[in-house]
């Protein structure tokens, strides 16, 4: 039975690529107002079993979103729930497939292997900001266990450390419940057996996205780091 569930999944979420791509080519005059990037997503990710869920009020725009991370499925969540673009490891660029369709969904790609390369990252994301777009950023770097939140960088904040003139940044809880520990992405785990551990669940798999209040303007990077891992881990931890 795994294995068809996996099967399923997998063919959906191919008929979901082939009709999204294609549209994208018909619409190319109108196909950024159209918004395929956001449709592929919120449509790919129910074809891999997510059931999303919204909490509070996405900004929208203007906004630079930072959230948790443990998950290839948090893009699918929070792209397909808003119209963000992501900030993404550099590397990701030349991933088959995956780096293409990062690129057509406005990615922000940065290198953080590079000093040199950190400073243009943040004129990179400044103007995305600028353009009063809405773009996600996942400061702790990598994705974590499931359980605890790994340190968020505060070089990460550099580009809303002030932000610019309208923008705000606004936390974002991303919350699997029970199924965090099972299904995060963590350690030397490859993508491949992660992605067939996932699609092999049964039943849906319940995403909650919490959209906190926005943090208050700030010149210092590490305050804002602080101040949004504290509002995270503040609404994912269990109530009594």
């Amino acid at each position: 039975m795994a294995d068809g569930r996996t099967i399923a999944r997998v063919s959906t979420g191919l008929f979901v690529l082939g009709f999204c791509l294609t549209g994208y080519v018909l619409t190319w005059p109108v196909r950024k107002r159209i918004g395929w990037t956001r449709f592929f997503l919120q449509w790919f990710g129910e074809a891999m079993g997510l059931d999303v869920h919204v909490e509070g009020r996405p900004l929208g725009h203007d906004v630079l979103y930072v959230a948790n991370h443990l998950s290839w499925l948090d893009i699918l969540a929070l792209g397909g729930a808003t119209r963000t673009a992501f900030v993404s490891k550099d590397d990701v660029r030349g991933w088959p497939l995956v780096g293409m369709l990062a690129a057509i969904g406005d990615t922000v790609f940065i290198n953080r292997e590079s000093r040199r390369a950190a400073h243009g990252q943040v004129d990179q994301l400044g103007r995305a900001l600028i353009e009063h777009r809405a773009v996600t950023l996942f400061p702790e770097g990598t994705t974590n266990d499931g359980v605890t939140l790994f340190p968020f960088r505060p070089a990460l904040f550099a580009s809303v450390a002030p932000a610019p003139a309208g923008v705000r940044v606004q936390p974002v809880a991303i919350d699997y419940g029970p199924a965090a520990r099972d299904i995060c992405w963590t350690g030397d785990e490859n993508l491949g057996p992660n992605a067939r551990k996932v699609l092999a669940r049964r039943g849906s798999l319940r995403c909650t996205l919490r959209f906190l209040p926005p943090l208050a303007p700030s010149t210092d990077r590490k305050a804002l780091a602080a101040q949004a891992q504290a509002a995270i881990a503040a609404a994912l931890a269990p109530t009594a």
